[in-house]
């Protein structure tokens, strides 16, 4: 899915050695020991700092969320349904069907919908493709207003495999994107009389790895990511000032599905987005959510960058350290997901989104 420079790659030789490993970009470090569950959370301390290198490019069923209720076997049944259409590239029949599927299931859930349409020129293709990030909106009406987001695009190929005759093969990328926009689709169910003083929109952005030639393939410098995410920033900087509403803060979700996700605070966000680091770990203490490790992790490149940029604090949830073994293969597939795993970043997410005053 996504993003970075890659940090170490083999290459091709012909005979034993025909492979070509992509790493996603994120920053090499020591990930740290894993903290002392009783330890006290204390928003006003600053997360002890891991070394790491230069910046690159068994529960219920359901779980009560602040007076939500989160079914976590229908998160994972929405994720199952938008895998079964297969890849969804940008552009292709496939977002298409799934961008029907998802208008369709939140409006019925009362939420307004707003496409934003766009096109963009990859690097290594010869034309345009036609892209949309879809802008699920509750609370129309609210001026101050939070995001929830995830990317929707499935990437062309799953370059992470060993055997490149496996790059052409369908990808469906459970947990890289898709599990965010499940865990959406759940959270829909209970947002049109959810406590919460702010209006939220749950942003999903299209493009974020419509990626043909990685990084270092070839000598080649690579095709860019985040199409999606850089437009939805763009325009907003551009009509920030007519515009009525204003955004206080985003939440980026990404690699986080997986059975046993830990995450520590990607780099980027405490560097950028402080306090809503703070608040977001604040909220995981306040529900002892285990996943969520105060301590500072590695640099990660995503779509949370894009919207940093344009002035909206903006964090990214994300255990990439921990989903290395599926990342850009095959085998990342619905069930290397679980259900009560997103149940406990929706928990969180939730109690976040409860506190906004």
């Amino acid at each position: 899915m996504k993003n970075l420079f890659p940090s170490l790659f083999a290459a091709i030789v012909v005979g034993a050695m025909a492979t070509l490993f992509l790493w996603k970009p994120r920053t090499p470090g020591e990930a740290g020991e894993r903290p002392d569950p009783s330890a006290a959370f204390d928003p006003d301390k600053p997360p002890r700092k891991d070394k790491f290198g230069e910046d690159r490019a068994g529960g219920a069923k359901e779980e009560k969320l602040n007076e939500t209720t989160f079914d976590a076997d229908r998160a994972m049944q929405y994720l199952k349904q938008l895998c079964d259409i297969g890849t969804r590239i940008s552009g292709s029949e496939g977002m298409k069907k799934q961008q029907e599927l998802l208008t369709k299931h939140f409006e019925t859930h009362g939420a307004t919908i707003t496409r934003q349409e766009f096109e963009a020129k990859q690097y290594s293709r010869r034309d345009k493709v036609k892209m949309t990030n879809l802008i699920v909106s509750w609370f129309p009406e609210r001026t101050r207003r939070v995001i929830l987001c995830s990317h929707y695009d499935t990437r062309p190929m799953a370059h992470q495999e060993q055997n490149q005759r496996d790059w052409q093969k369908p990808f469906h990328s459970a947990n890289d994107g898709t599990s965010g926009v499940a865990m959406m689709m759940e959270l829909a169910h209970g947002m049109k009389d959810f406590p919460t003083a702010v209006g939220v929109d749950f942003v999903l952005f299209d493009g974020e790895e419509y990626i043909f030639e990685p990084q270092g393939f070839g000598g080649m410098a690579g095709d860019r990511f985040f199409f999606g995410s850089d437009h939805f920033a763009d325009e907003y900087q551009r009509t920030v000032r007519t515009r009525k509403h204003k955004y206080e803060a985003a939440i980026l979700f990404d690699l986080f599905a997986h059975p046993g996700a830990r995450f520590p605070i990607e780099g980027h966000s405490f560097a950028k987005a402080e306090q809503l680091v703070k608040d977001f770990w604040g909220a995981a203490a306040k529900v002892q959510a285990k996943s969520f490790e105060w301590k500072l992790g590695g640099d990660v490149s995503d779509d949370h960058l894009a919207l940093n940029r344009v002035g909206i604090p903006a964090i990214d949830i994300i255990d990439f350290d921990g989903y290395q073994t599926h990342w850009h293969k095959l085998s990342d597939t619905p069930d290397k997901c679980d259900g009560k795993q997103m149940a406990e970043v929706a928990k969180v997410t939730t109690t976040w989104l409860k506190s906004l005053k």
